[in-house]
């Protein structure tokens, strides 16, 4: 017999429910990017591999935060490692908050290249333009972070690649009201004009179109819209949303993380899929106003982590509290 030890190889088992590459933010401490978006999705039940766009010690709504940034190059490095192994198949794909040209155009490569195994491939993009939005208490998946309440938080290049080659190739865009204006030019003052950006939204690739937050008259709505075929007209509806009197971090990744969840769940029905993410969002977010009163904090006073681990049975079970609206 010979002394030589075969190799042992590893073997990676098909997800049976579903497995997501997610390329995100990530912090050490603190629920926002990955670490926001991965615990839900496998509480839902799903295979989530994190690529952590950056790594800091915090978010940035800190006075200060230490790290590092992944750039482009890095991030295909990690693609060519998956490949090399025949790990580079995956059902969706989830992107965060990107910060420049060239990382982006690397995403859009990463998207190519997941489409070209399989092809079914599910993107939903998150937080592509903007970091945060106030009150926005439930931003959703591509998420485009590009800005709030007027302010931009990305590069004004950043705007024409997500408009021209970003959202054509997403499955699923979840915008708030400032950015599904920047994406199509239209002002949103109104429940039919957000009906209307869903379309322009439609027309330049996604099937499915969830504006997360829009202020008309006081009150906060999220509008939802799926094109179930190319040139059939959508099946809209409307969620009403209350405003929760504080500011939480993490909530768009969260959302993002929970509508891919459901909607995956519920294909035909984003609708049901936007229900059960709501009221999800919604319970943890007055878990954690309830977390901090408990600890006699004004939850008020600043913006406030939300209680992810605590609300595990919100995220498994949500209590449907909040109901969609068809428009006729």
């Amino acid at each position: 017999m010979s002394g030589t030890v075969p190799p042992i190889l590893s073997l990676a088992l098909p997800s049976e429910t579903g497995r997501v590459l997610s390329i995100q933010s990530h912090t050490v401490q603190g629920y926002v990017g990955n670490k926001s978006a991965v615990f839900p999705l496998q509480l839902l039940g799903y295979d989530v591999d994190p690529i952590n766009s950056v790594q800091f010690s915090n978010h940035t709504g800190y006075p200060t935060f230490k790290g590092q940034v992944l750039n482009g190059q890095q991030l295909w490095e990690l693609i060519e490692g998956l490949q090399a192994n025949d790990l580079l198949y995956y059902t969706h794909l989830l992107t965060g908050y990107i910060g420049s040209v060239s990382f982006l155009n690397t995403v859009l490569q990463v998207v190519k290249k997941l489409r070209s195994i399989n092809p079914k491939l599910t993107y939903e993009m998150t937080k592509a333009l903007a970091v945060s939005c106030k009150n926005c208490h439930s931003c959703l998946v591509c998420d485009p972070v590009m800005g709030d309440e007027g302010k931009l938080y990305i590069p004004q290049e950043l705007v024409t690649v997500y408009r021209e080659k970003v959202v054509p190739v997403a499955s699923m865009l979840t915008p708030n009201q400032f950015e599904a204006e920047l994406l199509t030019g239209y002002r949103i003052v109104s429940e039919s004009d957000g009906r209307e950006v869903c379309n322009k939204l439609h027309d330049a690739g996604p099937s499915k179109v969830v504006i997360t937050s829009i202020n008309v008259n006081g009150n906060l709505l999220l509008i939802g819209s799926h094109q179930k075929e190319k040139g059939q007209v959508p099946e809209q509806f409307k969620i009403l949303i209350p405003k929760i009197p504080a500011y939480f971090t993490g909530t768009g990744d969260l959302m993002t993380a929970l509508l891919l969840g459901w909607s995956n769940k519920h294909p035909d029905n984003l609708d049901k899929a936007a229900e059960l993410a709501v009221s999800s969002l919604q319970a943890v977010l007055q878990r954690t106003v309830d977390g901090y009163r408990s600890a006699e904090f004004d939850p008020q006073s600043s913006s406030l982590e939300i209680r992810l681990i605590q609300s595990q049975d919100d995220i498994r079970n949500p209590r449907v509290n909040f109901k969609a609206e068809r428009f006729d």
